[in-house]
């Protein structure tokens, strides 16, 4: 149990690339759980000097403010656990989530902040920004104050405002890194690779250098973008938009898995293991 009289205690769940930089971002007391994590997030959890409570239980009862950033395919389970245990203070969901998503883990919770991460970990200034919506938004934010973290509450937001401008972000900047690496595949099937690189120089400058960028940057994290595309899909869905563009990216991204975490990809890796791929 961590004595802090004035509560100003936050449990981050789980602390990986992401969560762990949020976690060093916050002000006061952050605690994170041990409990069936990996060695890695325990060393960046201490690299980060995370106050380490061992389990779930002892997390919530101690902290008055909870952020969730996990995998989306994982984070209404992991509401589902936390709302479980009892906890009263206010939940954080920061995962890539659709807003009907955000909505139903709000129900599980008294108090309840929508919050979307959009840039890479918050290593440097100006980079990555924190975007919340609820009542509670402005409390969350104060702990964010001077860091390199911004926070930015949104205006008038309302419980899933924050999911649906991630899910509008991602679809263009995830979304179409789907679309290029399909797209040099099918160059490459056909045989046509070196032609569509020479035209692109002619006519659309910068997409082979993006093509290899997205190779190195996306392929590590492809496994959790496949739950993310699906989460877009949904979000497009419910507004009675076509779903199809980001169901067939959800499929490229799961064809990549196997890149998981590696240090760096090329461009034809990525290309042999899209097209070699049995359709999932």
């Amino acid at each position: 149990m961590i004595d802090s009289p004035a509560r100003s205690v936050t449990g981050v769940l789980h602390p990986g690339a992401m969560g762990v930089t949020v976690a060093a971002a916050c002000s006061g007391i952050v605690l994170w759980a041990s409990e069936d994590r990996s060695a890695e997030t325990a060393e960046r959890a201490s690299d980060a000097g995370l106050t380490d409570v061992g389990s779930l239980a002892e997390l919530v009862d101690a902290a008055d403010f909870v952020i969730s950033v996990c995998p989306p395919h994982g984070a209404e389970a992991l509401a589902s656990a936390v709302a479980d245990t009892g906890f009263d203070g206010c939940y954080v969901d920061a995962n890539a989530i659709s807003p009907a998503a955000s909505r139903r883990i709000a129900t599980r919770f008294e108090n309840f902040v929508d919050g979307s991460l959009i840039g890479p970990p918050a290593r440097e200034p100006g980079t990555t920004r924190l975007y919340l919506a609820g009542p509670d938004a402005g409390r969350v934010a104060t702990r964010f104050a001077g860091s390199l973290l911004e926070a930015r509450v949104l205006p008038d937001g309302a419980i899933g405002a924050a999911s649906a401008l991630k899910m509008a972000y991602a679809a263009w900047s995830k979304g179409t890194s789907a679309l290029l690496i399909s797209v040099a595949a099918l160059a490459a099937a056909e045989g046509v690779s070196d032609d569509l690189t020479a035209e692109w120089a002619m006519s659309q400058p910068g997409l082979s250098q993006r093509l290899t960028y997205t190779a190195i940057q996306s392929a590590p994290k492809a496994w959790r973008w496949v739950g993310e595309m699906d989460e877009i899909a949904d979000t497009f869905a419910a507004v009675g938009l076509p779903d199809g563009f980001h169901r067939a990216a959800s499929e490229v991204y799961a064809r990549l898995e196997e890149f998981k975490n590696v240090r760096s990809a090329s461009v034809e890796g990525l290309l042999e293991a899209l097209l070699g791929a049995e359709p999932v």
